[in-house]
């Protein structure tokens, strides 16, 4: 069986007092498209770091490619694509010159190569624009184009839509797939959109440096939450916000746009439900079953 692409082993990263990355073990298969899921400040970008031996773990240890992480991080940089959160691009500068820039770092002058990487992330015919002048979402296709100029096995993509409108994050995580379907590339990729999420093959759930759990989205939905998701219409609305939490059977009350949205303990029935809200002076104007979400299993698992 192929050695995994990417191993850690309680990995863990110290600032002082702060722990930022807290004992984290997981491996990544080769071909495989693997999200990190957390909110800012949960430890995403700090393990990448470690992986690619940019920070010393205080603890544990990790090998990326067969090459320990730290130690061998050289040969590890080497043969990863890394996009960081703000890619440095130099704004005076073309796409065109951007990429040949960065391609020289790795020994490749060659002008096939840079057009081939252009067309790969749909940049062809903005060669000639000078990058200060790109919206966000080309700005990320170009960052995504210099870290894969050198034909890396491996890439590390910290938040790569951030701030990127919902079409354009649609054709990235279409880019994304089609590296890992048609040039086996293993994606690491962190995000804070939930939904983001929804899109990977497997998702790790990062609260507070610490790994919460790590599946695929499916496997997460059935076995991280303790029961159905319900939701609800009801009046007054804020009072429901307030007095559902402490029904017994109701594990999590919140908003969901005009409604409220409830994980339960399994076996709670919608007459059970509606006869508890009436109980604390609630009109139930609608109650039905809903699909959970990743964001549910977030919300359920960092309680």
């Amino acid at each position: 069986m192929p050695e995994p692409v990417i191993v850690a082993e309680g990995l863990t990263r110290r600032f002082g007092d702060f722990v930022a990355v807290d004992h984290v073990s997981f491996s990544v298969e080769r071909g495989e498209v693997v999200g990190y899921l957390g909110p800012n400040g949960s430890g995403k970008t700090t393990t990448i770091r470690m992986l690619l031996g940019l920070l010393e773990p205080s603890d544990g240890r990790a090998t990326v490619l067969g090459f320990d992480s730290f130690r061998q991080s050289e040969a590890v940089r080497a043969r990863s694509g890394y996009m960081s959160q703000k890619f440095a691009l130099y704004d005076e500068l073309t796409v065109w010159e951007n990429l040949a820039f960065y391609a020289g770092v790795y020994g490749i002058t060659d002008r096939s190569r840079l057009t081939e990487t252009l067309e790969r992330v749909g940049l062809t015919g903005h060669a000639d624009e000078r990058s200060g002048a790109l919206s966000t979402g080309w700005r990320q296709r170009l960052a995504l184009a210099i870290a894969l100029v050198h034909r890396p096995p491996l890439l590390f993509l910290d938040e790569p839509t951030s701030g990127v409108d919902p079409s354009a994050r649609r054709v990235f995580w279409d880019l994304i797939y089609d590296l890992a379907a048609s040039q086996g590339v293993t994606v690491f990729v962190t995000t804070h959109y939930m939904d983001e999420a929804e899109y990977c093959e497997r998702v790790g759930i990062m609260r507070q440096g610490k790994l919460l759990a790590l599946d695929t989205p499916a496997n997460l939905k059935e076995q991280a939450l303790p029961g159905p998701v319900w939701e609800a219409a009801v009046r007054p609305l804020g009072m429901g916000l307030a007095r559902l939490g402490e029904v017994e059977g109701v594990v999590r009350v919140g908003l969901a746009g005009d409604r409220l949205r409830l994980i339960t303990q399994p076996g709670v029935s919608a007459r059970r439900l509606r006869l508890a809200m009436r109980g604390v002076g609630l009109d139930v104007l609608s109650l039905e079953r809903s699909e959970p979400t990743l964001e549910d299993v977030f919300l359920s698992l960092a309680r």
